[in-house]
């Protein structure tokens, strides 16, 4: 009898998510707790793993279908043996029917695993084929019918090397997988006359129109949530942002000074991160609402700072969570901060590493960004931009002089923060940069 695999619980508060991709296919064989699905969630991607060794005979959804909590989306069977022939699951069904309809033009060698080309070295002996399969999704298949490319000399960079519908495009755009052996590109053929008068302004050549190219994706659950919460965040919250600059002369000399020392002891390099977090956990004991939120009528504050550290994840940006930060050294900062950022490139953040949160820093210097006016994260009421440093004359003692600089910008709800408690705020961390000794003294 088959055993039913279950959408698993996926957090506070969420329902559903979508499922992003197949791991494995119906007639292959699976370990207990091995993932054979992989959901992606508003906050995180979630990978569904098997309840019992068997086979998977039946995928129940489609990849980009949205799972409630508790549905059923396939089907292992402890009994049968792998790779037997599973009837089609509606799921399978439905891409075997996109990718190939009525079966015209079938190219088995996209239904099958698809094995590596053998080597060709003189004096080398090819190694065993089964060392370089390389299993395709429903949506991966589809791409590489579309774009007429070879999948063996493509590298995934999905889980455990798997293509993904990413790859096979950024291949085919860039021209490094060739195509694939008596498979010739379609004719672009030329678009549908416009029914409307075309706009003002010089028209393409009709030898460039096979050029010009449109492609449609779907907004991941991600990239949905970052963009509701965002625009929810300008639409209740009076929003304002308070800049100034602070010379980062001190905090460059002491890392210069200290960089090798600290990684020896600590095993994490010393960052600039470290320092801003201390700062603002020392400024927002002057400032107490910055690290407040506003709750109905009541403005709740926190003798604590979860700081909310922005990091750049493949899908988008997430916020994992430095918990009692005003507590922790540095050491304990940097190391937190490296191990959130590896598992947003690895997507296995969980739920709670990026709930809650009292205030937020955003380092949009990393990226070259010289100025921005970051949108705070609900329900927290501040959040500090850095920005990129960088050489710029300023006068010190009568002179001109060349120090390296970064503008500081903080945005906070004007509805619990005034304008002076904000310039407060950003002046109080602006002293402790330029004057790192304020962070030993707590001054």
């Amino acid at each position: 009898m088959a055993t039913d695999v279950e959408v698993p619980a996926l957090g506070e508060s969420i329902t559903e998510g979508t499922l992003a991709q197949w791991l494995k296919k119906p007639g292959e064989a699976v370990a207990a707790d091995e993932p054979i699905a992989s959901l992606e969630t508003d906050k995180v991607s979630v990978e569904v793993p098997s309840p019992i060794a068997g086979v998977l005979t039946e995928q129940l959804v489609q990849e980009g279908d949205t799972v409630a909590v508790g549905a059923v989306i396939a089907r292992i069977d402890e009994k049968a043996t792998a790779g037997a022939s599973a009837a089609p699951s509606p799921a399978q069904a439905a891409a075997d029917s996109t990718t190939n309809p009525a079966g015209a033009g079938e190219n088995p060698q996209l239904r099958e695993p698809v094995r590596a080309p053998e080597p060709e070295m003189a004096g080398v002996e090819a190694s065993s084929a089964d060392d370089h399969i390389t299993t395709l999704s429903p949506a991966v298949r589809r791409a590489v019918l579309e774009y007429h490319v070879d999948p063996t000399s493509i590298r995934g960079t999905g889980k455990d090397g798997r293509l993904t519908k990413d790859d096979v495009i950024a291949a085919a755009q860039s021209g490094s997988a060739p195509a694939k052996a008596g498979v010739q590109a379609p004719e672009a053929k030329a678009p549908a006359p416009e029914t409307k008068a075309p706009p003002p302004g010089p028209r393409p050549s009709p030898g460039n129109e096979s050029d010009r190219k449109e492609e449609r994706v779907k907004m991941s659950r991600l990239r949905q949530t970052i963009a509701k919460r965002l625009k929810d965040a300008q639409n209740t919250a009076a929003m304002l942002t308070t800049f100034n600059d602070v010379d980062m002369s001190a905090v460059i000399d002491a890392r210069t000074r200290y960089k090798d020392l600290f990684e020896k002891k600590h095993g994490i390099r010393l960052g600039f991160m470290a320092f801003f977090v201390k700062a603002c956990a020392l400024a927002a004991k002057d400032v107490p609402s910055v690290n407040a939120s506003l709750e109905g009528d009541e403005i709740v504050y926190h003798d604590y700072l979860d700081v909310s550290v922005a990091v750049s994840a493949p899908k988008g940006l997430v916020v994992p969570v430095v918990r009692n930060a005003d507590r922790m050294t540095f050491a304990e900062i940097e190391k937190t901060i490296a191990a959130y950022g590896k598992k947003a490139k690895e997507g296995t953040l969980t739920v709670d590493e990026m709930s809650g949160g009292t205030f937020t820093i955003s380092n949009g210097g990393v990226f070259g960004s010289l100025l921005s006016t970051p949108i705070i994260n609900p329900p927290q009421s501040a959040v500090l931009g850095m920005h990129r440093i960088e050489e710029r004359p300023v006068v010190k003692d009568g002179q001109i002089v060349a120090r390296p600089m970064m503008y500081l910008a903080l945005s906070y709800d004007h509805r619990i923060i005034d304008g002076r408690e904000a310039v407060t705020f950003l002046v109080r961390v602006k002293e402790a940069i330029e004057d790192p000794t304020r962070l030993l003294i707590d001054l």
